[in-house]
């Protein structure tokens, strides 16, 4: 997924490259539910995915290998900045 790869493209060492990893997996699995398969398009998990690594990198610096900090400073930084997937029918192409 792309999201995951942003997240192991970041340039950080190897454990902190895992736990950042790690606290967007468990970031992920806490609201993941919102955006079930039900209700939301597959490019609109994809979009929520992305914005949720991009907040994990941006709160990094901060928050260490902490990795529960990591996760709650990244949903955090994600509910606050987080612009909703949009009117877009189609997919986000980068």
């Amino acid at each position: 997924m792309k999201a995951r790869k942003v997240l192991e493209g970041a340039s950080y060492d190897p454990d902190t490259l895992k736990t950042l990893c790690q606290a967007f997996d468990e970031a992920w699995t806490a609201i993941s539910h919102m955006y079930s398969s039900d209700h939301s398009s597959e490019w609109a998990i994809e979009k929520a995915r992305l914005e949720l690594a991009n907040a994990t990198l941006a709160v990094a610096p901060l928050h260490g290998k902490d990795v529960e900090a990591l996760k709650d400073a990244a949903l955090q930084h994600f509910a606050l900045t987080y612009s909703g997937p949009g009117d877009r029918a189609e997919p986000i192409s980068n």
